[in-house]
C-alpha cells in the first residue's frame, strides 16, 4: 500500500502534494521535487545556484533520514534548471554528495519554475534496505480500504 509522508523537518507542503511517498513493503521512496526552501518555507539562495543546489540535497538527505535513509540510496534523479551552465558548474557539490555508483539522472533546462527566483528543482526515487527502512508513524495511507 502506498502511504505519503512529510517529514516535519522540511517545508511544509503549501498544495496538493506529499514530499515523499513510500511504496510496497516500504523500501522504495518516491520524492517531490525538492526547490531551495528552508524548513520554515523561506527561499534560499536567491540568484545562488550553488547554494539552491546545496538547500535542495539538504532538503532531500533530509527527508531520506528521516526515514533511515542515505543518499547513497538515491537510484534516480531528475534535475530541472532554469540556467544549464550556472546548474554545470556547481557540479562539485554533487560530487561532495554522490560516491560511485551513482543514481542515474536526467537533467533538464526550463524555462521557469513556480516561482522566478528559483533556479532549480530536482527529485528523485530511492531505495532504502530493509534493515535501514524506519516507516514513519505519521505516514497516511494514500488509498482507502479496497
Amino acid at each position: 500500500m502506498a502511504q505519503s509522508y512529510n517529514p516535519p523537518n522540511v517545508w511544509r507542503p503549501f498544495g496538493a502534494f506529499s514530499q515523499a511517498v513510500i511504496t510496497g513493503a516500504g523500501q522504495r521512496v518516491y520524492l517531490k521535487g525538492q526547490v531551495a526552501l528552508s524548513a520554515d518555507g523561506e527561499i534560499v539562495g536567491e540568484g545562488d545556484m550553488a547554494a539552491q543546489v546545496t538547500q535542495i540535497l539538504a532538503n532531500i538527505s533530509d527527508i531520506l533520514a528521516s526515514m533511515g535513509g542515505r543518499m547513497s540510496d538515491l537510484i534516480s534523479l531528475q534535475q530541472f534548471t532554469t540556467d544549464i551552465q550556472a546548474f554545470m558548474a556547481c557540479g562539485e557539490i554533487r560530487a561532495q554528495v554522490f560516491d560511485a555508483p551513482f543514481p542515474v539522472t536526467t537533467t533538464l533546462e526550463v524555462s521557469a519554475l513556480y516561482d522566478p527566483r528559483l533556479m532549480v528543482e530536482i527529485t528523485g526515487i530511492a531505495e532504502i534496505p530493509p534493515e535501514r527502512f524506519v516507516r514513519p508513524e505519521d505516514a497516511q495511507d494514500m488509498h482507502g480500504p479496497t
